[in-house]
């Protein structure tokens, strides 16, 4: 018989949020956005979450507001749960994608005022170590966003790149389950829209929470 404990972490990534330079914390979701929250919270209604942390910018807050509400749980704020800090002054459109690309194939590479794949990895990892461990045998979501989502899963296993990076939506939902405090032994996509190609093996799309 398998006694392990098993905790779950659904990680949301945040809805449709307009980007407005200079206002990374402040900025919330788009009429669009708000909706795709309200679907998350039909999608993992019935998930029976335990407790629910964000990252302290408004738009991750936002898209899994009304799920909290529904389950009549609070929102904790993880401060190190923030998305990546890519440099001091941004880049431009066409820039963005390439300049992305640098920083996850160079995990030591970081632009000036920015933070590297490592020194952004290590401080949201150590956030969500504690939190498992805390959380030990639950459920727990966490309001995130696509950079600091996939440097997360990276720490657990390599496949999680650039190329998965790319293919996350606004929003997306994956859930992933540990045993020991600390292996991940499966994740799976719950989120029902956008492209499944670039889910690693042996990662699954799912029909709903439940399944």
């Amino acid at each position: 018989m398998n006694t392990r404990p098993k905790t779950t972490v659904y990680m949301i990534r945040h809805a449709e949020s307009i980007y407005i330079e200079g206002a990374e914390r402040e900025r919330g979701l788009t009429d669009k956005g708000s909706e795709d929250a309200r679907l998350i919270r039909e999608l993992l209604l019935g998930a029976r979450i335990d407790a629910f942390v964000s990252s302290p910018y408004r738009r991750a807050i936002d898209t899994i507001s009304p799920l909290a509400e529904a389950a009549g749980k609070e929102i904790a704020i993880e401060e190190d749960l923030r998305e990546r800090q890519a440099s001091a002054t941004g880049f431009g459109k066409d820039a963005f994608m390439e300049a992305k690309r640098k920083l996850f194939d160079n995990p030591g590479f970081a632009y000036p005022g920015g933070e590297s794949s490592i020194e952004a990895q290590e401080r949201a990892c150590r956030s969500l170590s504690r939190l498992i461990g805390q959380y030990r045998g639950q459920s727990l979501a966490v309001g995130t966003h696509g950079d600091i989502m996939t440097l997360m899963l990276n720490r657990y296993d390599s496949r999680f790149d650039y190329t998965f990076w790319t293919g996350t939506t606004m929003p997306d939902v994956y859930r992933l389950q540990f045993v020991d405090a600390g292996t991940l032994a499966d994740v799976t996509r719950l989120w029902p829209q956008g492209p499944s190609c670039h889910l690693p093996k042996p990662l699954r799309e799912a029909d709903n929470a439940d399944g």
